[in-house]
């Protein structure tokens, strides 16, 4: 039976509500990804351009009223223009235009920006999506990495020991100056690699600071996945079906369609309904005979009907279906795309579960294989790189069972957010209020108001740098 998006909505919801109290937990920085990570807060500011992009459209359909004045004063006149005197002249006007037939311009401008919101909102989608499948790859990082350094470190102890052993058995005769040498180069690539792995913990340690906005403190185990689809098919049909980036290309293509339209209207002709007020007055009092103020009111229509113009209507017809062409290319692209990131997210998802199993037989295996090594040595019949190799193998067996853990979450979640299951309200979040989209685009874009802003934008995204990483002379991180 296939695996419905609502089993793993409440599934996901499940595995995040909860966490421990006493350490960092998974949904701990999912939580402060969300609400801190510069990518995900700077989408949420691009997404809030595009909802007043709706508010400048619907301008285009509305009443325009401006206002003129003046004040003039005749320089030279001649004939009958010397009875209107020199003036000085002070001029004023109001100015009101209605649009009443744009050519469907408007109306198709309007819907391609409301449907630029909707591309928006899948793109803040999948934007979220990335950065909490970013977020749970640094926490695995972490734990992984940390379990690599534990590993080499009781490693290097067991080696320091063996070699001990062997130094105070050549002592004794026991053993050969050649068991000692491979004691010894056995310790120093022990160490060798313990440096390695402290290197790579660092790296993630810093890329965790990164993605989430602090260092990471002591990590509990991440909760169990929730149930996964059971084939590569299933997968690729829910992603299908969900896929935000995919959507957001969709919608992009749909609007273009509708930029298509606006470059269209630019040939057909335009109906605008007109008044003005004029008023006049002269400040010289008036002479001849003649008033010294006047004022007009006129009222009408205004049409324009293009005839020729240069060829402008065509190329930007054919600009717009070009872009569009591009949109839809481009979609069949991220189809592509979608379906490859399913399909190998789900292959490796299988081969890490796959490997698990094989890893913790081979564990086991190898754990027995030390002991029958230590102990056949005692008598005799095991040399002393028999027991090295045993502790290694044991070793590379140990690391690989951690790697394997480690892959199979990843990509399990890299499943979870190719199939468009991975944002926010999908995990339930609830550290806080989740952003709404809807709540600006609600504020911005039926606003009328010339005068109507916003406050000066200021960081949501909190920085990482610490006061000791600070060049000389700033003393805060905030400056």
């Amino acid at each position: 039976m296939p695996l419905t998006r609502p089993l793993i909505y409440t599934s996901l919801i499940a595995l995040f509500a909860t966490g421990a109290a006493s350490a960092d937990t998974l949904r701990d920085a999912l939580v402060s990804a969300y609400e801190t990570n510069p990518t995900l807060t700077a989408q949420r500011e691009a997404l809030k351009g595009t909802d007043a992009a709706v508010a400048a459209a619907k301008a285009q359909g509305r009443p325009t009223v401006s206002a003129t004045a003046g004040l003039n004063k005749n320089l030279a006149s001649s004939g009958v223009l010397i009875a209107s005197g020199s003036g000085p002249t002070l001029s004023a006007g109001v100015d009101l235009s209605v649009p009443l037939f744009t050519g469907g311009a408007v109306r198709n401008g309007v819907q391609a920006a409301k449907t630029r919101v909707l591309a928006g909102r899948e793109t803040l989608r999948g934007v979220e999506g990335t950065v909490f499948t970013d977020t749970v790859t640094a926490y695995m990082d972490v734990i992984r990495d940390r379990a690599i350094v534990e590993l080499n470190q009781n490693n290097v102890k067991v080696l320091e020991t063996n070699l001990q052993a062997t130094q105070d058995r050549f002592q004794i005769g026991d053993v050969t100056r050649t068991d000692v040498a491979q004691s010894q180069a056995r310790l120093e690539l022990g160490r060798s690699e313990l440096a390695t792995a402290q290197g790579r913990l660092t790296s993630s340690e810093e890329n965790y600071r990164r993605i989430i906005g602090h260092e990471p403190g002591d990590l509990q185990p991440p909760p169990p996945l929730p149930p996964l689809p059971a084939t590569a098919d299933e997968s690729v049909q829910i992603a299908l079906a969900a896929n935000p980036n995919l959507h957001s290309i969709r919608y992009q293509a749909a609007a273009a369609a509708f930029d298509v339209r606006v470059a269209e209207a630019s040939r057909l002709p335009t109906l605008s309904g007109v008044a003005s007020e004029n008023y006049v007055k002269s400040l010289d009092g008036g002479t001849s005979g003649f008033p010294s103020a006047g004022n007009q009111v006129t009222a009408g229509l205004s049409a324009r009907v293009p005839l020729y113009q240069g060829g402008l209507p065509a190329a930007r017809i054919r600009e717009a279906q070009s872009q569009q062409g591009q949109l839809l290319e481009q979609s069949v692209g991220t189809e592509r795309s979608v379906i490859d990131q399913a399909r190998s997210a789900f292959a490796s998802y299988k081969a890490a579960t796959d490997a698990i199993a094989s890893e913790q037989v081979a564990v086991q295996a190898d754990q027995l294989a030390l002991e029958g090594a230590r102990a056949e040595q005692t008598v005799g019949t095991r040399t002393v790189l028999d027991v090295l190799n045993a502790e290694q193998e044991l070793l590379n067996s140990q690391v690989s069972l951690v790697t394997a853990r480690h892959d199979a979450y990843v990509a399990g979640f890299q499943l979870l957010e190719a199939m468009g299951q991975a944002d926010a309200t999908d995990l339930g979040l609830s550290g806080g209020p989740l952003y709404d989209p809807l709540g600006n685009y609600r504020h911005v874009a039926s606003d009328w108001n010339d005068w109507s802003t916003d406050p000066t934008p200021a960081p949501v995204a909190t920085r990482t740098v610490t006061q000791q990483e600070l060049p000389q002379g700033v003393t805060s991180p905030r400056q």
